[in-house]
């Protein structure tokens, strides 16, 4: 699939993105991309987040791929199957085990239990070898009960600002090869 052939929502997680961040950047460069906008960023609430992302999808005629960071990603998992059948695609980055890791923040656990049904669509989760707020094992079973490629990003922290990613070219190039698949 061709980005001109399809709209990109880009899905920030908690606290939305700062500028320079890569999702702020691709929604730039991409002609055909825009961000979700949450209604409350701080103190998020699963219901919602899932609804606003259900909304913006239903509010496109054309094929939909998501990018979602962090807290996102796992709302994309709670929405799955009761998305429309406009989304074609997901790109899934850096997802923060909400149920184990001591430095998830509070404000994410109200998106608890994690949904580990298999997404309708196809998916791509990317995760990095020293994520503080997930494992590799953890990002590996939520990838398989998604159904999700898996791709290990390296050394890449939680794959925001804080861990240097600003434009972040080698996500675009994972990007591109789940955009080929679609």
């Amino acid at each position: 699939m061709k980005l001109a052939d399809c709209d990109i929502l880009i899905l920030p997680g908690l606290g939305n993105v700062a500028d320079g961040h890569w999702q702020l950047r691709w929604a730039e460069r991409m002609g055909t991309a825009a961000i979700v906008e949450q209604a409350d960023w701080d103190e998020p609430d699963l219901d919602d987040w899932v609804a606003t992302i259900d909304q913006a999808c239903r509010l496109t005629a054309r094929p939909v791929v998501l990018v979602a960071h962090s807290l996102a990603v796992i709302a994309v998992a709670q929405a799955g199957t009761r998305l429309p059948d406009n989304v074609h695609g997901a790109f899934l980055v850096a997802p923060p085990d909400i149920e184990l890791s001591s430095a998830a923040p509070e404000a994410m656990h109200a998106f608890r239990p994690i949904q580990r049904d298999p997404l309708p669509f196809p998916s791509m989760l990317v995760t990095s070898n020293n994520d503080p707020l997930c494992t590799v094992d953890r990002a590996v079973e939520f990838a398989t009960c998604w159904g999700s490629d898996f791709h290990q990003a390296g050394d890449a922290g939680h794959i925001n600002l804080d861990s240097g990613h600003g434009p972040w070219p080698e996500g675009l190039l994972m990007f591109t090869r789940l955009m080929q698949r679609l």
